[in-house]
């Protein structure tokens, strides 16, 4: 691999409309019954059979470097056990500089990743996921950086403090889910110290090359074919071999969605929400790295499709507001692709 003339660092930018947003989305969310057949009582809905909270909200890195699934999720929200592969894209631009005025390199960072769902008993489940990495960028002078290799692997358990099983089964009723976990993000992905020279972006890599640890909860209520969830987790980070520590990162995020029968066997889900990213700074030796902490709001949007056990999906996030290096990195958007089957 070219050492790279640049490297991003993972900070981002957050808004404070929630209130708009959310208006927003209630009114848009409401136009998916207007014109759709919607499922009755007596069809089963994934809602209420396979629903998992919050699990399609996306939770990465600002780049991508540790390929977890970050605030794109460690399971697809609508499934309940199931195994997978799932391609995630991110589209960046960073200042080749430390200056306002560097000029731009265009970052792609690109992740295929095979995911899974599996329980261990009725309210312990575990997600895992493998992601591999092929990210490039293009410099002012059109030439080209590449870099691929396997990431960094995250395993997540999740205990269920009340699932639906819990609360009386009325038709018409409020059923809620609310669970709690944790895991760690492995080394498996190479960092090379390289990348970070001279570079305002250190997330171009494909590894951290550190032990993380995460500690999450997620909630969601549905009520038939309608459905509300929310999540937040933490990840602590922790110093790698080259003495490179990247920043503390706090994920958080809503989504609201519904289901439609289209015919028999066959579901279709959109799905609206935000998602918030906050990211601490880096430290090198100790020593604070200017410009690597910040935050990021975005507005999401997916459809997931269901044929008896398989799934087929498809998830964006759009940034409604930004503040990446001190504007030194924007991240344009966001995009995955999935395909599962339900176990």
């Amino acid at each position: 691999m070219n050492n790279p003339k640049h490297k991003k660092t993972r900070t981002t930018a957050m808004t404070q409309p929630v209130y708009h947003i959310f208006t927003i989305l209630y009114l848009v969310v409401g136009i998916f019954s207007a014109n759709a057949t919607t499922t009755s009582d007596t069809i089963p809905s994934p809602f209420r059979s396979n629903f998992q909270p919050a699990k399609a909200l996306f939770m990465c890195d600002v780049c991508g470097c540790s390929g977890n699934g970050g605030s794109m999720g460690y399971s697809t929200g609508l499934d309940n056990n199931f195994a997978g592969v799932r391609y995630i894209t991110q589209q960046y631009r960073s200042r080749d500089g430390i200056f306002n005025n560097s000029p731009w390199v265009d970052e792609n960072f690109n992740t295929i990743q095979a995911w899974g769902r599996i329980p261990l008993g009725e309210r312990i489940v575990v997600n895992a996921m493998i992601p591999y990495h092929f990210h490039n960028r293009t410099f002012a002078d059109k030439s080209e950086q590449h870099l691929t290799g396997m990431g960094d692997m995250t395993v997540m358990g999740f205990y269920k403090i009340l699932k639906p099983a819990d609360t009386l089964q009325v038709s018409g009723t409020l059923r809620h889910t609310l669970q709690v976990g944790g895991g760690i993000k492995l080394p498996t992905g190479k960092y090379d110290k390289a990348n970070n020279e001279g570079s305002v972006n250190p997330s171009f890599q494909a590894g951290t090359g550190s032990w993380d640890y995460i500690i999450g909860t997620d909630y969601a209520v549905t009520l038939g074919n309608w459905g509300a969830s929310a999540m937040l987790n933490y990840t602590f980070k922790t110093e790698n071999n080259e003495h490179y520590l990247f920043g503390n990162q706090l994920n958080y995020g809503v989504q609201f969605f519904r289901s439609f029968a289209i015919q028999e066997n066959k579901m279709l889900t959109p799905i609206l929400g935000i998602a918030g990213e906050l990211y601490e700074e880096n430290e090198q030796y100790g020593q604070a790295v200017p410009n690597t902490k910040g935050d990021v709001f975005f507005g999401k949007w997916g459809v997931e499709a269901t044929y008896k056990k398989w799934s087929l999906g498809v998830m964006g996030m759009l940034p409604i507001n930004q503040n990446l290096n001190n504007g030194k990195v924007e991240v344009k958007n966001r995009l995955s692709l999935y395909v599962n089957f339900n176990i």
